[in-house]
């Protein structure tokens, strides 16, 4: 069954990918937002047997340099105030641009250890791009199918919930246009783009399941 919350899967989460897969493989899951992407994200963590990687990557990041996790996650996934700002020879000086950096090294070197586990968001189809283990999936979905889970997930009145997709959503793709040349949501810079109003959650964690093995033989 698909999970319903987000369990916490944290504790030595580079181990975890490490004993569990045999060889290495990296899920990235994009997704808009009331498409249930992050719910689909955690169904294949638990069915590849993976560490799971979204707003606790800063936790494993604090950890390692020895600051508050907290602190740092209200930059996450943040396109940078131009007010506060400035790059001088290419060097930023914004803490969110400092805490999308430090996500991407961090998921690069993983990568570069063979390590497996899946990602949501943080520009994942980019950033590991060049590693053959990399399946990237972006989830998308009907717009009323979309606001129907925003309005149960959060307890929202119609209006209040699109306003959220919306906003979520504006925020999702300037964060990620500034840090990749390819768009948000275009299809081109995925390996597959999936509707998830079509089958429901379930089937298309299901179908998701079967073409990443597909891949894993090719």
């Amino acid at each position: 069954m698909i999970p319903g919350g987000r369990p916490d899967n944290r504790g030595n989460l580079r181990r975890q990918g490490e004993i569990l897969m045999g060889e290495q493989l990296i899920i990235s899951v994009g997704r808009e937002f009331g498409s249930g992407g992050h719910v689909i994200a955690e169904a294949l963590a638990e069915r590849f047997g993976l560490p799971l990687y979204d707003h606790n990557l800063l936790d494993e990041i604090a950890e390692g340099k020895n600051v508050d996790g907290e602190s740092l996650k209200k930059y996450d996934e943040k396109h940078k105030k131009k007010l506060f700002s400035r790059t001088v020879r290419g060097h930023s000086n914004s803490m969110e641009d400092h805490v999308a950096n430090m996500q991407f090294e961090f998921l690069q070197n993983m990568a570069e250890e063979g390590k497996s586990f899946v990602v949501v968001g943080r520009c994942a189809e980019t950033k590991l791009r060049k590693y053959p283990a990399l399946v990237s999936i972006f989830v998308l979905g009907d717009e009323q199918c979309k606001v129907q889970r925003v309005m149960e997930r959060y307890h929202l009145s119609e209006d209040a919930a699109r306003q959220k997709m919306k906003k979520s959503d504006w925020y999702r793709k300037r964060y990620h246009n500034y840090h990749c040349e390819g768009k948000w949501g275009d299809s081109r810079n995925y390996d597959f783009s999936i509707n998830s109003s079509r089958l429901g959650l379930e089937k298309t964690v299901d179908f998701l399941e079967d073409y990443i093995k597909e891949r894993q033989k090719a």
